[in-house]
Order: C-alpha cells, then sequence, then structure tokens
C-alpha cells in the first residue's frame, strides 16, 4: 500500500494482552502506593476531632488552627526559611561542583565526585550524628547557620547530579564561538551556558528544596528549640498528642511535593526542547 510503512505492522493479540498486563499492573502499583497517602487527605476535611472514617462533616477547623497557631506558623517559617536559604548555598556551590568536575579533569576527581555525593549514600542518622558532634566544637549546634550548613550539605548532591547530567548535553562549541567574539568566562557563562542549563540548575534546586523541606531526623539532633521546622512539629505531635492538625500539615506537605513534581516535569520537558533547538 502507497504510504505504508514496511517495517510497522498490527500488534498481534499476544502483544496486546501483554501491553494491557502492564498497564493493569502499573496502574494497581500506583494505587498501592498512592492510597495510604491519599487516604488522610479527607481526614483532614474532618470536622470531627477523631481521625475515623465515616468523617462527622466536613470543616476547614484545623486548616484554620494550623495558620492561626504561633507553633505551626513558626515551624512553617523555619522550614521556609531554612530551605529556601539552603537552597540557594546548595544551588551555587552544587552548579560551581558540576562544572569543575564535568570540565575539568584532575588527579583524584572520582573520589572527589565520591565525596560530593557521600551525603545521598551515608544514612541520615550518621550524618546527623558526624554532624552534631563536629558543630558541637564550634558552638553551631541548636543555630539556624548549623542547621543551613548541614542542610546545604544534604542537597549540594543533588545539584551535582542533575547539572552534570544537563552539562553532558551541552555543546561546548557555543562556550567557544562566544570567547571567540569578546565574552569574558563570567559573561559566556550567564549569557551562553547557565541559559542553555537552567532546567537542570532549577530541576537540582527543587530537589534540593525537597529534601531540607521535608528533612526531620538532622533537625531533631542539630537543631534546637528554636528551629522546630515542620516536620519536627509533626513528629513531636505524634508523640505527644494526634491531632487533626497534623493531618492538615502533612496535606500541604503532599501539596508542596505535587507542585514540585509539576514543576520538575514541565522543566525536563522545557530542557528536551533546549536541547532539540542545539
Amino acid at each position: 500500500m502507497a504510504g505504508s510503512n514496511p517495517h510497522s505492522s498490527p500488534k498481534s493479540m499476544q502483544e496486546r494482552v501483554w501491553t494491557g498486563l502492564l498497564y493493569v499492573s502499573s496502574a494497581l502499583v500506583l494505587a498501592f502506593l498512592t492510597a495510604p497517602v491519599l487516604a488522610i487527605v479527607p481526614l483532614s476535611f474532618n470536622s470531627g476531632q477523631f481521625l475515623t472514617y465515616p468523617l462527622q462533616g466536613l470543616s476547614l477547623r484545623w486548616y484554620e488552627e494550623f495558620f492561626t497557631d504561633p507553633a505551626w506558623t513558626r515551624s512553617l517559617w523555619n522550614s521556609l526559611y531554612i530551605g529556601a536559604v539552603s537552597t540557594l548555598l546548595a544551588t551555587i556551590l552544587g552548579t560551581m561542583a558540576a562544572l569543575g568536575l564535568t570540565r575539568a579533569d584532575f588527579p583524584g576527581k572520582t573520589a572527589v565526585a565520591a565525596i560530593l555525593l557521600s551525603p545521598i549514600v551515608v544514612p541520615l542518622v550518621i550524618t546527623a550524628v558526624g554532624v552534631y558532634f563536629f558543630f558541637a566544637q564550634f558552638n553551631l549546634n541548636a543555630t539556624y547557620t548549623g542547621l543551613i550548613l548541614v542542610q546545604t550539605a544534604l542537597g549540594a548532591p543533588f545539584v551535582v547530579i542533575t547539572v552534570s547530567a544537563t552539562l553532558r548535553g551541552y555543546d561546548t562549541t557555543l562556550s567557544r564561538a562566544a570567547a571567540s567574539l569578546g565574552a569574558g568566562p563570567l559573561t559566556t557563562f550567564f549569557r551562553v551556558t547557565l541559559p542553555l542549563i537552567g532546567p537542570g540548575v532549577a530541576s537540582g534546586a527543587l530537589f534540593a528544596f525537597a529534601t531540607s523541606f521535608d528533612e526531620v531526623v538532622v533537625v531533631l539532633l542539630v537543631g534546637g528549640p528554636e528551629q522546630r521546622t515542620l516536620p519536627r512539629e509533626m513528629f513531636s505531635g505524634i508523640r505527644e498528642n494526634i491531632s487533626p492538625t497534623i493531618i492538615a500539615a502533612a496535606t500541604i506537605l503532599i501539596v508542596v511535593a505535587a507542585a514540585l513534581l509539576a514543576v520538575l516535569e514541565l522543566l525536563r520537558r522545557r530542557n528536551e526542547r533546549l536541547r532539540g533547538q542545539a
């Protein structure tokens, strides 16, 4: 037949069955993973004080309590402040490290990369204990500075990974062309390199912020009473008294995580378009 693709052929019955089974199994796994998370969302709108089904009624009282209670608002502010500052530092340091590891060739490069990525591999409990004893020598425990530093160290590896992956598809002739036209290293980076690797940098920054915003183990050991973040406040509330306000806070965290995933998907698509144009 004219215009038909000789390499394409209709799927056989067996292939259609296996494709259908793949879709069904994937949907079941997704439902199994998300059902426990989605089950708590309706409880945050329950008008009663007990976390039970069926709901006694619909109400926003627990969200109102979350945004009016000084303890919850202070913990939310601490999470946003520590997360924003540590994300900024992790993005700058991680991007510089990725540029050095990708473009430079020096002795011990593999060891340096392993050290930079070690916070992802080492269990958080071990990291938190080690940081606690190290910061104790400099009186950095129970301070915002100490907590920001350790959160920066935990978030930087994600920036290194995403930026390094983006730089592998970067055309270095663009930088050489800018240099041949008289642009300096900083001008070349901010005018040529950064706009092209921007989606990778932004993705790493989002991962770093999510890591800091959701961290509780390090905060329990390194943070003090003034550095109570939202996950730590939730952890303390679960130990002392389970209140529906905790469910409201968890729902907010779910919404934030979903928004971050949506932004990451948009950045991924933009990165693919930029690579196609390059």
